[in-house]
């Protein structure tokens, strides 16, 4: 049996929920995959660090996360790791670093220092961080391939939906013409709340009393997560280079209780939609709320639900639906990142 050694750089709501699905998968990934997961390194910059060549343990990890109280990973240190990201990444031992990271918007920054570092050590790298495959895709994909290393980051879009996997594989040889869709499901929920008869403020207050919504709300009210997602999209997969001001997102800010039951008394709901693709004078791209029918498939789209439709030369329209996301499913688009890069021969 395989032992796949893995450092995980960050350890918020998806590292943890993680660490718990390897762990629950790791039966069926020795059966139906030949390996066996081993986490030997955790970073964190609020938790501690830990580092066991030998492999942290996994039920004192499991224990860890159980507590109702703050993690201190120190406790499962075996090497008396000193130092800071940097040594982490150079002196740890694995195979792949996981990194997930805070999201940086406009430079992706420190997360593609961290990634591109990685790589010139000759690790295999999976990211759930939006930044680093705006910024650094093509470097990152590079660096990697340099010492026959893959660059992965399935759960950057969409959490655990297959959407770049698609392309490298079932979707190999169709020529993608465009996108459109509701890539944030933070406004997507907000609006919602609105059509119900909150203000915009009451539904961000109840939008943090669940953790969907941060302190400071305005990365998704405002588009800028949107706008990053359009970025990653057209920039794996239809060649451009763009950052989110190259997509200026308008947000949801100016979209007031009157406009929503004006677009309710006409049959219709508002949305904050996403669209990339090529025209007769070039590559456009937008966010924007637009008013939608309910002929349209992103009329039904409720709540923390996400939708992205491809426009392709062979599929005018291929759709893809995911329902209430929570950090589990953006765990699984690193887990099947994992098993693309232990399938691949170079883990």
């Amino acid at each position: 049996m395989k032992t796949v050694d893995l450092a995980l750089l960050g350890f918020g709501n998806v590292g943890k929920a993680f660490a718990r699905l390897l762990i629950e998968k790791k039966p069926e990934l020795e059966d139906d995959f030949g390996f066996s997961p081993r986490i030997t390194a955790i970073a964190t910059q609020s938790h501690g660090v830990c580092v066991d060549p030998g492999g942290v343990e996994e039920s004192a990890l499991l224990s860890m996360l159980d507590k109702d109280m703050p993690i201190n990973l120190s406790r499962l240190d075996k090497s008396g790791f000193r130092g800071d990201t940097y040594d982490f990444i150079e002196k740890v031992p694995a195979q792949i670093l996981f990194e997930t990271t805070p999201v940086n918007p406009r430079s992706g920054l420190p997360a593609l220092d961290y990634l591109r570092a990685a790589a010139k050590r000759g690790l295999n790298l999976i990211t759930a961080n939006k930044g680093p495959v705006v910024y650094g895709f093509r470097e990152l994909t590079e660096l990697t391939g340099q010492h026959g290393k893959l660059f992965r980051f399935e759960s950057a879009v969409l959490d655990g939906a297959p959407i770049f996997s698609l392309f490298r594989g079932p979707l190999a040889g169709a020529k993608l013409l465009g996108f459109y869709g509701i890539l944030n499901s933070c406004t997507n929920l907000l609006l919602d709340r609105m059509r119900d008869g909150e203000s915009l403020e009451q539904a961000i207050v109840y939008g943090a009393s669940i953790g969907i919504t941060e302190t400071d709300p305005s990365n998704d009210v405002d588009g800028w997560d949107a706008a990053i997602k359009v970025a990653a999209l057209s920039n794996v997969l239809m060649g451009q280079n763009l950052t989110p001001m190259d997509v200026q997102p308008t947000g949801i800010r100016g979209i007031t209780p009157e406009m929503v039951r004006s677009a309710d008394a006409q049959g219709k709901r508002w949305k904050l939609i996403c669209k990339g693709g090529w025209q007769n004078d070039g590559y456009h791209v937008s966010v924007k709320p637009e008013m939608v029918g309910s002929d349209s498939p992103l009329y039904s789209v409720d709540g923390t639900s996400s939708y992205v439709s491809f426009e392709l030369d062979v599929l005018p329209g291929l759709g893809i639906l995911e329902s209430d996301p929570s950090p589990k499913t953006t765990a699984f688009g690193l887990l099947a990142d994992l098993i693309d890069i232990v399938k691949s021969g170079v883990a």
